[in-house]
């Protein structure tokens, strides 16, 4: 069945953004309009509930501090834009919506799970394009919004199909990794849901990075493995062998000392690994501005738990952190106005996450320090 289709790529801040959508759907009465959403984002955006529904106990557990962190940031970027044009993000999506239930229409929801594309992104990475990532956006939290005023006119000079085009092909060069799996693979599953939903015609309503991309795919005969973009990447995860590894080669060192180096030779060994994890995990906190009751919990904790798999010094400081500045309702719902690193240090569940990221990057700081002196004592 070959479909009419009508592409509506716009900037999704932009005032001009919504008035298109409206008159577009009017104009071409569709069987079908597709929005650039998966059922996670459209559940939010309909009931305007985000972050008040996290678990931030689960999300320390998992070892989604970063990630949480990162979306966070990005998510209330995204707030800061829309509110300098006076426009909130998404809100095209909700008139498409809003026109889909006036009309009776059905809604094709085009977009991959958020969750995936981000897991996704950092899976395939490399370790440089992750520093490159952290770099840029900690130069953001410090300076967005200083050098240049963000108003309509920057917005609709960002909205310019040839300019995005440069933007996407400058990402591309920086960090292909990331192009790939935000910009391309997205192209390709959007092109697919547009050639696989019901009807002869559909109202698609995208964002502009994605216009060229989509058309490209869409006149393409190239069949999109959906399967594959859709799940995350098995990948060698050799840390989750060197958590394991670390324990079993310590208690053979340890073995080994005592047995032909004496007792002195293994208290020795001791103390460096319980200084070296216990001062880098407290540098961390300290960095984390945390209670000093925390700190001491990080200085205690990590050299036990630098020798445990399954628990992170982290998770201590942060139980121990919660004690004195526990996270409250309106910390949750404050979250959506975090995007400086004194608003991340000032929310308390930000602060908390900041807490146990820190302290986890000092306990495994304090690993690496504590090698080589520990090997100096087998000479």
């Amino acid at each position: 069945m070959i479909k009419k289709l009508k592409l509506d790529g716009k900037e999704h801040i932009s005032k001009e953004s919504i008035e298109l959508v409206e008159t577009t759907i009017e104009k071409e009465n569709p069987d079908v309009i597709g929005v650039e959403l998966d059922q996670e984002r459209l559940h939010q955006l309909l009931s305007g509930k985000k972050w008040q529904q996290t678990d931030i106990t689960e999300v320390i557990k998992s070892g989604k501090t970063y990630l949480f962190l990162l979306n966070v940031l990005l998510s209330n970027m995204q707030k800061q834009l829309g509110a300098a044009v006076g426009v909130k993000p998404g809100a095209e999506m909700l008139v498409a919506i809003k026109k889909a239930q006036e009309t009776k229409t059905p809604v094709q929801l085009l977009d991959r799970n958020i969750r995936i594309t981000l897991k996704r992104a950092f899976k395939i990475m490399s370790l440089r394009e992750k520093m490159k990532l952290g770099g840029s956006i900690l130069a953001g939290m410090f300076g967005f919004g200083q050098k240049q005023t963000i108003d309509a006119k920057l917005i609709e000079d960002l909205k310019q199909e040839d300019l995005i085009n440069k933007l996407m092909k400058e990402l591309g060069k920086q960090m292909p990794s990331i192009k790939q799996v935000l910009v391309d693979e997205r192209d390709e599953y959007i092109s697919q849901m547009i050639k696989n939903s019901p009807g002869e015609k559909i109202v698609a309503v995208i964002g502009a990075g994605h216009l060229s991309g989509i058309v490209k795919n869409l006149e393409s005969k190239k069949k999109v493995n959906m399967k594959k973009i859709s799940e995350v990447p098995k990948s060698r995860n050799y840390l989750k062998y060197l958590k394991y590894l670390i324990p079993i080669l310590f208690i053979l060192f340890i073995g080994y000392l005592i047995s032909f180096k004496g007792i002195d030779a293994t208290i020795s060994a001791l103390i460096i690994w319980f200084l070296a994890n216990g001062i880098c995990s407290a540098i961390g906190a300290t960095l984390a501005r945390s209670h000093p009751l925390t700190i001491l919990t990080a200085f205690v904790a990590a050299p036990f738990t630098s020798l445990h798999p399954a628990i992170a010094a982290g998770w201590f400081a942060a139980l121990a952190e919660a004690r004195f500045n526990s996270p409250r309702v309106i910390d949750f719902e404050k979250l959506s106005n975090v995007s400086t690193i004194k608003g991340f240090y000032n929310n308390k569940v930000t602060h908390l996450l900041i807490v146990t990221a820190l302290t986890n990057v000092g306990s495994v700081i304090g690993t690496i320090v504590a090698l080589p002196f520990l090997i100096d004592l087998l000479i």
